[in-house]
């Protein structure tokens, strides 16, 4: 009898909830303010995208975007916010490599990125620099890797922290060159560009948009950059594989939505955030930051974070680091 109770119970829960998920599927999304939950803090790089994108999707879509700084643990805290939240297009997520990275980084998480956020829409791709102290004697990746080798384990790498993206550009590096750094890791890429700039540390692989002011200031030098061809925003500047051939080490961003969410609204979502991507003020935001357009449909985000993550993943084995 017990038994026959719990299936109906069953049964009557999922008749419940394929009716919540008609009923979001339905209404005219959005129907209310649309919480967009960024990982970082309040006037990084990933911030002040949303606040442009988010501010030019509420004009659209007749609904406030607000933004949504939830940090901690490498981005999990507010991708598990996320995940664990009701699949009605109302909470999204701030996308990032970090994402992908920390599924093989950490041992364990309290969600499965992959499994709990659908891919919604590609916005960009970040490069990175090869920066040092204006101290360093090298001035090109040739320059440099002679006076790491030369400086075997005397060279200090700063990073954001283990397992972030500058980390292990920089771990691919070293083993892409047989060069040796130490590697020092700050809670976030403000301290590490401080003490850079300070002369504490020597050379950073840090994300164009955060080190390309201290670069025209003259506060640090670029290298080189990590991507496959030259930059617009400092053409003279060459690309690490001029040197060592293959080597790129590009970071990535979108928006994602909790597992559920209905296709209409990730159709719709995709569709306002290519146009908004597309607008000429927009466009010329994140061009003015070295960035590279990753628009696209949400199949082709999916496809682009399964790519990074088994990249990525070579890249965290190869560095040994890992994470509780």
């Amino acid at each position: 009898m017990d038994m026959a109770i719990d299936r109906r119970g069953f049964v009557g829960g999922g008749v419940i909830l394929m009716a919540a998920g008609r009923s979001w599927a339905a209404e005219p999304w959005p129907t209310k303010p649309v919480r967009w939950v960024v990982p970082y803090p309040a006037g990084a790089f990933t911030d002040a995208a949303a606040r442009v994108i988010g501010k030019r999707l509420g004009e659209r879509l007749g609904q406030q975007f607000v933004i949504d700084n939830k940090t901690g643990a490498g981005s999990n805290i507010g991708t598990e916010i996320v995940a664990h939240a009701p699949p009605d297009g109302h909470t999204l997520l701030f996308v990032s490599t970090a994402n992908v990275i920390n599924t093989s980084l950490y041992k364990t998480l309290p969600f499965d990125f992959r499994r709990d956020i659908v891919p919604v829409a590609g916005l960009v791709r970040m490069p990175q620099l090869i920066v040092v102290n204006p101290q360093v004697p090298a001035r090109t990746t040739a320059e440099f890797i002679a006076w790491c080798k030369a400086n075997p384990g005397k060279v200090n790498m700063a990073s954001a922290g283990i397992g972030t993206g500058n980390h292990l550009a920089g771990e691919i590096f070293q083993s892409m060159t047989g060069t040796k750094l130490t590697h020092v890791p700050y809670r976030g890429t403000a301290p590490a560009m401080a003490d850079l700039i300070a002369g504490q540390v020597q050379v950073i692989f840090d994300n164009v948009a955060t080190s390309l002011e201290h670069v025209r200031a003259g506060k640090i030098r670029a290298i080189a950059t990590t991507t496959l061809t030259r930059l617009a925003v400092l053409p003279d500047v060459p690309p690490v594989a001029d040197t060592v051939p293959g080597y790129e080490a590009i970071s990535f961003y979108g928006v994602g939505a909790p597992a559920g969410t209905p296709a209409e609204i990730v159709d719709k979502l995709n569709r306002e955030i290519n146009l908004a991507m597309a607008d000429p003020e927009i466009a010329a935001f994140f061009n003015g930051l070295g960035t590279i357009v990753a628009t696209g449909s949400a199949v082709d985000f999916g496809r682009l974070m399964d790519a990074e993550g088994a990249k990525w993943a070579t890249a965290v084995k190869t560095s040994g680091a890992a994470l509780e």
